[in-house]
């Protein structure tokens, strides 16, 4: 069990952790919506309260370089683990580079699966993935070996169905990863190999919902990837520009589907006997796809048809439901993670967002585990399924109005919740609505906190990563927005490598806590934090808490 905190008692109210997805803090604050918005009760906040910042990118949450952006998975793993561990991207990349994943069973049961294929003839291997290098659902280079040790292990036809980004990378830079893949892929496509873009679309347009948010979208893809229905181009680099020039002005993850074929025939419909890989490693937006490819009794939509495939994904993306059985790379163990040893503490707690962050706050947080610890409750706010620039506010009203009833009733110790807006509005590379984000979330820590003190409680106010802080490309020279010919500047729409803030919002203590600003504080940090605030000292594995009693 956890010990008492010498150094203080713990706080008679409730302990309350507030995410504001997206919310970084730039050097710069030139292309900052949240410098543009208009936050009276944020200014104060950071005026009146004690506040440092902490990491959230790189290897302060598990990922291979500090040149690697953080996502809301890998950083709400690590505020609720209060540990870093090595995460997909690292996982995945080590596993190519000492060669273990072409070792395991589940790579050599893809390849025996598309070689042998089915009715005595030999089947292809599909790979369906993000196709960029944002390293934060998937990586280019990743596909890119797994294609060539195909090649090495005796198939014959690869197929890949590239669903394209321009979230994590620049929004319409998408032939930056076509173009070279395209040639790569026919260099690589003699003796008898035969290697081809066979379909795509947008991510946010096919195939990669979330928290069964939109299932036609995964409905769309199906249809794209396995029947071979949509728009038809000779090859992937003509079906970007025809599709731009169909749909000017339509960023690279909105693009629709498109299918490649040759005398009107789609080249890589997906049939039995054949092999499928699901190759982003950031499990939220795979596990929806992944049920259309192993559940028997899928009943989500009409797939037409029902291919028998061998099929993997990259990592388990849901260990509890075991989705899928078979994966190339081991996802990280994570253990002991602030859920459940406050659970074991006998502290009641309670986690809330919409639906769009609603896995954060729940499955990411209690280390990529979909039950709930003891005494635990979750309230899921349904999401608007409309496009976040168009209803920038989104949900943090309704969450708002389930904390302050949760604190009210007086039943939960520790209490979590995430407002979406900062990140998944940035995301539109629209600035105007994300400055209405960031507006959104003050208005609602305007009604949340004083709730907070009058239960004699304390928040901690943070954020998983940024992306609202640098709305436009900045020009590395001048570190101002950079411009598009028509003088328009260039939206960025990934997330950043800012640091977050951390907010101990204190009405109750008399002024004895504080926070510690530390070269290494990150996101993992604020379990034992947390903890101290509770009056008990942190759990061995996790790191230091950032809690000052004066």
């Amino acid at each position: 069990m956890l010990k008492k905190f010498s150094a203080f008692p713990g706080v008679a109210g409730p302990v309350v952790v507030i995410v504001m997805d997206g919310y970084g803090q730039p050097k710069n604050e030139a292309g900052s919506a949240i410098a543009a918005a208009r936050k009276p009760t944020l200014d104060a906040l950071f005026a009146q309260c004690p506040n440092i910042s902490l990491r959230a990118h790189g290897t302060a949450v598990g990922m291979p370089s500090d040149d690697d952006m953080g996502n809301s998975e890998v950083g709400h793993n690590a505020i609720g683990a209060g540990q870093v561990y090595a995460q997909g991207a690292a996982l995945v990349a080590n596993a190519i580079a000492d060669g273990a994943i072409w070792a395991d069973d589940a790579w050599k049961q893809i390849v025996a699966g598309a070689k042998a294929g089915a009715n005595g003839k030999a089947g292809a291997l599909h790979f369906i993935g993000l196709f960029s290098d944002g390293n934060v659902h998937s990586h280019i280079d990743h596909l890119k070996a797994m294609v060539a040790q195909a090649k090495v292990e005796g198939v014959k036809t690869v197929r890949i169905h590239a669903l394209i980004d321009g979230r994590d990378v620049p929004e319409t830079s998408a032939l930056d990863y076509v173009v070279p893949f395209e040639a790569f892929l026919k260099e690589l496509s003699t003796d008898g190999f035969d290697a081809r873009i066979a379909s795509g679309g947008g991510r946010q347009y096919i195939t990669m919902d979330r928290y069964d948010a939109n299932w036609p979208m995964v409905e769309k893809g199906w249809h794209t990837h396995v029947l071979g229905e949509g728009t038809q181009f000779a090859n992937a680099t003509d079906a970007i520009n025809g599709l731009r020039a169909q749909h000017p002005g339509t960023i690279d993850q909105d693009l629709p589907e498109f299918v490649i074929a040759e005398g009107g025939k789609p080249i890589g419909t997906i049939e039995d006997g054949d092999s499928v890989v699901f190759y982003n490693f950031r499990g939220d937006r795979a596990i929806e796809i992944t049920r259309a490819f192993v559940e028997d009794d899928f009943a989500k939509f009409d797939r037409v048809r029902a291919p028998k495939v061998t099929f993997a994904g990259m990592l388990q993306y849901d260990g509890d439901l075991q989705l899928p059985k078979r994966f190339l790379v081991a996802p990280p163990a994570i253990k002991d993670t602030s859920g459940e040893w406050f659970s074991k503490m006998g502290f009641a707690q309670f986690a809330c967002s919409e639906t769009q962050k609603f896995g954060h706050v729940t499955y990411f947080w209690n280390g990529n585990r979909s039950g709930k610890f003891e005494g635990e409750t979750w309230q899921e706010v349904p999401s608007d399924v409309v496009p976040f620039e168009q209803r920038p506010w989104m949900k943090a009203a309704e969450i708002t109005d389930a904390m302050i009833a949760a604190i009210k009733s007086g039943q939960h110790k520790i209490l979590r919740c995430n407002f979406a807006n900062g990140d998944m509005v940035g995301h539109t590379g629209n600035f105007r609505a994300a400055t209405m984000a960031i507006e959104a979330v003050d208005l609602a820590l305007a009604r949340l906190l004083p709730v907070i003190e009058a239960a004699g409680g304390v928040a901690l106010i943070t954020a998983d990563h940024g992306n609202a802080d640098e709305m436009y490309e900045l020009d590395k020279k001048t570190k101002q927005p950079a411009q598009n010919k028509d003088g328009s500047f260039k939206a960025k729409t990934a997330h950043t490598l800012n640091p977050v803030p951390l907010v101990l919002f204190d009405k109750v203590s008399g002024g004895k806590l504080g926070l510690k600003q530390t070269e290494t504080a990150g996101l993992s940090n604020i379990a034992a934090t947390v903890a101290n605030l509770l009056g008990l000292e942190k759990h061995e594995k996790w790191d230091e808490s950032l809690l000052e009693v004066k």
